[in-house]
């Protein structure tokens, strides 16, 4: 039976674990995490392994056939080094770093010893896409209009973005991710702007980093996109955080782990703005478009644990040395921290920034 090791025993590497306890086909061998009481409830959750809180003495211990490192941005890098050097497959947390160099140099030594690696971008697993696909496909779109809000992680590290990367490098990541997978090209251009000072001291000790980002994005194929992403959020009905897709006849809003609503067969007239009209606006001259009663929308909804797919899906890969079937491949994860950490920098510049391969 493979073995299987944890680093970090925090909040998502309990998600993880919740998965992995489901797997019979694997051996829990290990846990490790700075503060020793955290990995040793991973032990008692798991009915299985050891805990440890040095990841080389676990190493050396358990000599595990696959690892999963879940810990903090400012923590990646000696650890993966090291996996790479014993050869062990390893799925990392995003973002893999929010340094650049250290990114580049990891996704290097992956590629150079040819280790299964994959990263957690489980959003490319969950069944909605498909239906979102299928319109993306069948249409050509124009645009692009995305939004993540949300309040803070009870987390210290997040609080600053010097050890978080801001919240659209820590968890907008994955709507910026699913922009790539979904559209099927690259960013070329973005330019980002960042407001600070809604969110005080005395309401969140430690803070500082941006309330929010607003992110014009021009990618390779032509699509235009915008991405708003904030952590200002004191409830739920301040913002509708989607992403909606537009093309000439037709649009898609795409909301995260939740659902895809495909809009169709509206009309156009050019009797002047109706009364009460739903989503009026101008088509051209003095024409608007009105919504049709007859109006079409097609939702599917989110069904499935993907979560629970990204995981058995790397297993499996580690497993089997064929790591096709891994959605979010080490290398392909190293774009979307690329994507996230231009935004960073247009927003420390105050320029447009071309991102680089």
């Amino acid at each position: 039976m493979k073995k299987l090791a944890l680093i970090g025993c925090g909040l998502i590497g309990e998600y993880h674990l919740d998965h992995l306890i489901q797997f019979k086909d694997i051996s829990l061998a290990g846990f490790c995490d700075v503060t020793l009481e955290r990995a040793e409830k991973f032990v008692s959750r798991a009915g299985q392994g050891k805990a440890f809180t040095d990841y080389l003495q676990m190493y050396d211990s358990v000599k595990p056939d696959m690892v999963f490192i879940c810990v903090p941005p400012t923590c990646h890098g000696n650890i993966e080094f090291e996996t790479i050097k014993r050869g062990i497959p390893f799925f990392a947390e995003k973002p893999i770093s929010i340094d650049p160099d250290l990114a580049h140099e990891m996704k290097t030594q992956v590629e150079k010893n040819k280790i299964i690696a994959a990263s957690g971008f489980q959003c490319r697993y969950d069944n909605i896409n498909d239906a979102a696909k299928k319109f993306i496909k069948s249409k050509k779109i124009l645009t692009v209009q995305a939004s993540r809000v949300g309040g803070i992680p009870q987390v210290p590290w997040w609080r600053n973005k010097v050890t978080s990367g801001g919240q659209l490098v820590e968890q907008t990541i994955h709507q910026m991710d699913m922009l790539r997978y979904l559209l099927g090209s690259e960013p070329d251009t973005v330019y980002s702007m960042n407001s600070r000072g809604y969110i005080t001291q005395k309401e969140c000790p430690g803070y500082f980093t941006d309330d929010l980002s607003v992110t014009l994005i021009k990618f390779k194929n032509g699509v235009t996109a915008t991405m708003l992403t904030g952590c200002y959020a004191q409830n739920g009905v301040c913002w509708e955080s989607k992403m909606t897709f537009g093309a000439r006849d037709s649009r898609m809003d795409y909301v995260l782990t939740n659902k895809v609503t495909v809009y169709t067969k509206g009309t156009v007239g050019n009797t002047g703005a109706k009364t009460g009209s739903k989503g009026a606006g101008v088509v051209k001259g003095d024409g608007v478009q009105d919504t049709d009663p007859g109006e079409h929308e097609e939702t599917t909804k989110s069904n499935i644990d993907f979560g629970l797919i990204c995981d058995r899906t790397f297993i499996d890969a580690a497993v089997t040395g064929d790591g096709s079937k891994i959605r979010s491949p080490y290398s392909d994860a190293y774009k979307s921290v690329l994507f996230t950490l231009a935004c960073n920098k247009s927003m420390e510049t105050g320029y447009p920034v071309t991102i680089g391969d």
